[in-house]
């Protein structure tokens, strides 16, 4: 009997069984990387610019490339008249599903897409893929084209390593983020095309996210009376009310500072105007103004009475706007052009938080800690159904890092093989 114990000093069979694995899957990470990082280049180099959001051609090479592994991918392009109405061109989200066998969840591992346009400042080209010093430039290299990369990657190190016999995972590619994610995963599951147990969705590689702010868009409309310069009182001045109404608005932000989230990582909510679009000429009294804000709502916030509150505002600012002697008042509408709910950690979340921590403590050789975002996803439309998700992926600690939506946005191409280790090491303990 002693001879055939376990001797005391050594790991039990199981645990030094998905240590070796662990390694060789390390190993067969570091082995293809050069394809993965080749991989990627290809990805960022089909520019997909949201606006427009003409997708549907960067979808076409994502099946390409994957086909060539002998995958079998299911293409679900989005109606016209849908992607129309949304404000796109053309839209078609793509499903891998790896099946291995009965029992065991079904994970989703979910990446947009969908980009902001470049904008200006750029030393790089952004659609060029360019590395330089061990990094790679280009828009969506860090969010999120990168975890097109980091998850096929990871699930092809797991079947060539681990060989998993029970469970599935999904692959989600979609195209809509950046609008909100209706038309992508929202689509998706509300079609009945996917139903899993467990998700992840692209992130950053040094945080694991549960929570993140939700968001409220509105467009507003002023309609004043278009003039002559020259005789200025004879209309109204959309331009002076929309003014009007901003400084109203942005006085908000003064009072938001006082109201503090319980979720480690969000603070306060906040109010933008991104976009003021009005006026016909320099010599003409604008007649209409448009404005675009952004409404980042905390978890703890109810949406339905941050817009009641929004919309107080406006209306008190437009009855407050003296027009020009006595004309008629502001014509001002109000429309909501998005609603992204917060994102709530949901109980079940914890395997996929406890096995991202442990694995990315032993790649990275620091704390991984679990924490809510100011950003929002589409995360929320899997958690809104019920179905517990965490944000991860390639990326540095905090957005400004990579420059995402900036000029020069890149990825460490050193974090992206650990990220990539860090997922391929994950799905082999959730599997078994």
């Amino acid at each position: 009997r002693q001879k055939n114990s376990q001797p005391l000093n050594q790991p039990p069979p199981r645990l030094k069984m998905s240590t070796t694995q662990y390694a060789a899957l390390d190993q067969w990470v570091a082995d293809h990387f050069a394809e993965e990082t080749s991989f990627l280049q290809q990805l960022v180099r089909v520019p997909t610019d949201t606006p427009p959001g003409n997708n549907a051609p960067h979808a076409e090479l994502t099946a390409q490339l994957l086909r060539a592994w002998d995958w079998e991918v299911e293409a679900h392009p989005v109606p016209a008249a849908e992607v129309k109405a949304a404000g796109l061109e053309t839209l078609t989200n793509l499903i891998v599903r790896r099946r291995y066998g009965p029992g065991g969840p079904t994970i989703a591992l979910n990446a947009h897409g969908d980009v902001v346009p470049p904008g200006e400042g750029w030393t790089h080209p952004p659609y060029g893929a360019e590395i330089v010093d061990g990094k790679m430039y280009g828009r969506a290299t860090a969010v999120s084209k990168c975890d097109f990369a980091t998850y096929t990657h990871a699930v092809r190190a797991l079947e060539a390593v681990a060989q998993p016999t029970r469970g599935c995972i999904e692959l989600h590619f979609t195209y809509d983020e950046e609008f909100g994610g209706e038309l992508g995963p929202g689509w998706l599951l509300s079609h009945g095309l996917t139903k899993p147990d467990l998700m992840v969705a692209a992130g950053f590689s040094y945080q694991v996210v549960t929570a993140h702010n939700g968001c409220l868009q509105l467009e507003v409309t002023v309609q004043g009376d278009m003039a002559h310069a020259a005789i200025p009182d004879s209309g109204i001045d959309a331009l002076q009310g929309a003014t009007h109404i901003l400084a109203a608005l942005y006085r908000l932000n003064a009072d938001y500072l006082q109201v503090r989230s319980k979720v480690s990582g969000i603070t306060h909510p906040y109010l933008n105007v991104g976009l003021i679009q009005g006026g016909t000429n320099t010599n003409v009294v604008p007649g209409k103004v448009v404005f675009k804000l952004d409404r980042r709502m905390i978890p703890e916030e109810n949406p339905a009475e941050v817009e009641a509150a929004l919309r107080l505002t406006i209306a008190d600012a437009v009855r407050s706007f003296a027009p020009p002697r006595g004309g008629q008042a502001l014509q001002v509408a109000v429309r909501r052009i998005l609603l992204a709910r917060a994102m709530q950690a949901l109980p079940g979340n914890q395997p996929l938080v406890q096995a991202i921590q442990k694995h990315g403590q032993e790649v990275f050789g620091e704390p991984i800690p679990a924490v809510g975002t100011p950003l929002y996803t589409d995360v929320r439309l899997y958690v809104e159904r019920g179905i517990p998700g965490v944000i991860y992926g390639a990326g540095p600690r905090t957005v400004r890092e990579s420059n995402a939506k900036r000029a020069d946005e890149h990825i460490d191409l050193a974090d992206l093989q650990r990220a990539t280790r860090v997922m391929a090491r994950t799905l082999h303990d959730l599997l078994n």
